[in-house]
């Protein structure tokens, strides 16, 4: 499990706590690239009596047609809409306050619809806003945690937005999640590895979009994509459960080394450089080099916790 909780975070939680109950509409930003692993499920409990739209940021960076898989998906939950967009384009940004009107239902003529923006850090927020704005108003930057404080807006279409700072939660549990946030650049570089990100990250696009990660870096042949099924008995930080690393070993390492092989990482006496390999896939994979993928589809999204356990019991009865 990865830990992960500044001061200023814990401070935003309560802010929104606070700041709730005249909120008529939540939009969560998340990730076009990983819809699922950029929705903190500590707001979704926040928030769960609210309507909430889901914006997809960063459309332009993602696959299309999972885009449409996760859009269909989130539009078939009560009172949830989906809307992918890329932030930076102000016309795919006029159907928001739209939307909002929809959501909250019957608001009073004389005041605005009053809307929360909230997400995890670096998926967009700041970017949405002051493209709904038509002007700058919320700090963006390249780097997790920009905003620290909540900031109040109000856009065209009786709208007034609230900021919040972006929040990760306590701990993230799926360890999965914990990569592909990382590898996109929603967790700071230092929180887990970098080698080990690119290592996994480099497996998961072997297993998801080969044809891509072959042209990129001009490798003939992936080495095959094979299960450890050992690896389900690995005890990961700690608890028992699937060691990803050891999952993704197989193909991800000698990929990495390719990779580092062919940019730049060859050191005298032919030792590779495997950190000069994953600052090349991952800077390239955030900035789109690799073309538009996802790290992830609705498919992905593990069962609930019941249902895995009725699985269980059905399975020792054999019915």
């Amino acid at each position: 499990m990865l830990g992960w909780y500044p001061g200023h975070m814990n401070k935003a939680r309560r802010q929104i706590l606070e700041a709730l109950p005249e909120i008529d509409v939540v939009i969560e930003v998340l990730d076009a690239r990983l819809p699922y692993s950029s929705a903190n499920p500590m707001l979704a409990e926040l928030t769960r009596h609210k309507p909430v739209l889901k914006v997809l940021s960063r459309a332009d960076l993602a696959d299309p047609e999972r885009t449409r898989e996760w859009t269909n998906h989130f539009d078939a939950q009560p009172d949830v809409r989906a809307l992918a967009v890329t932030t930076t384009q102000a016309r795919e940004l006029k159907r928001v306050p739209r939307l909002c009107h929809e959501l909250a239902g019957q608001v009073r003529a004389d005041r605005d619809v009053r809307v929360m923006v909230m997400g995890i850090p670096n998926v967009g927020k700041s970017t949405l806003i002051n493209g709904l704005a038509g002007r700058t108003i919320a700090k963006t930057g390249n780097e997790p945690a920009v905003t620290k404080r909540q900031q109040k807006v109000r856009i065209a279409g009786q709208v007034a937005l609230i900021d919040t700072p972006g929040v990760l939660w306590p701990k993230i549990e799926d360890q999965a999640c914990a990569y592909r946030l990382a590898a996109s650049g929603a967790i700071r570089d230092t929180a887990i590895d970098y080698v080990d990100v690119a290592v996994v990250t480099a497996a998961e696009l072997a297993r998801r979009y080969p044809e891509a990660l072959s042209a990129r870096y001009k490798l003939k042949e992936l080495p095959p994509y094979r299960s450890n099924p050992e690896a389900e008995r690995i005890e990961a930080d700690g608890d028992p459960g699937p060691d990803l690393l050891a999952q993704a070993g197989f193909d991800g390492h000698a990929i990495l080394t390719r990779i580092a092989g062919k940019r730049g990482g060859l050191r005298a006496g032919g030792e590779v450089d495997l950190h000069r390999g994953a600052e090349v896939l991952l800077h390239e994979l955030r900035d789109g080099k690799l073309g538009r993928l996802t790290l992830e589809t609705p498919a992905d999204i593990p069962a609930p916790e019941e249902d895995q356990e009725e699985d269980a019991a059905t399975d020792s009865t054999g019915d």
